[in-house]
């Protein structure tokens, strides 16, 4: 005998947590992607500050004014150096907060995802208990008829 098939009455928000997963693995990718530019930048930047530091070293008579756009051009490039460093902070405690998501995520599909496993298993023994009383009742009626017979 051939029972119900299964139907996981969660399988809505199964796949609802799946996809919020799925969601959560592209901010991450996202965020990732915008630290790792920001980290070239960075880069960058500290070439940018160590190139106007050696403008600074004399190579031979300077004037006033030379030496004073040096020194703001210097302190320009600092200034931008810092401006990417924090802007550097800042993804990467927004690669976190993405990556704590994305586990949290992961955490609830999972949870039901253990669920669905065990009310599959529930329902496949549930099943062959059927099926198995099916068979002894088929064996019974069987050895009656043999025995009237």
């Amino acid at each position: 005998m051939i029972g119900p098939s299964f139907r996981f009455r969660l399988e809505r928000i199964r796949a609802l947590r799946e996809r919020r997963e799925e969601e959560a693995k592209l901010e991450l990718a996202g965020a990732m992607a915008r630290r790792n530019e920001c980290e070239q930048a960075l880069t960058s930047a500290a070439q940018q500050v160590q190139s106007a530091r050696s403008a600074q070293l004399p190579t031979g008579p300077s004037s006033a004014d030379d030496l004073v756009s040096r020194q703001a051009y210097l302190e320009r490039v600092e200034s931008v150096h810092r401006a990417t460093l924090s802007q550097l902070q800042h993804h990467e405690q927004n690669v976190a907060g993405h990556r704590d998501a994305l586990t949290e995520a992961a955490r609830d599909r999972q949870a039901l995802e253990r669920l669905k496993a065990n009310r599959l298993a529930d329902h496949q023994r549930e099943a062959a208990r059927q099926d198995a009383a099916a068979l002894d009742e088929i064996a019974i009626n069987g050895f009656r008829r043999r025995a009237v017979a």
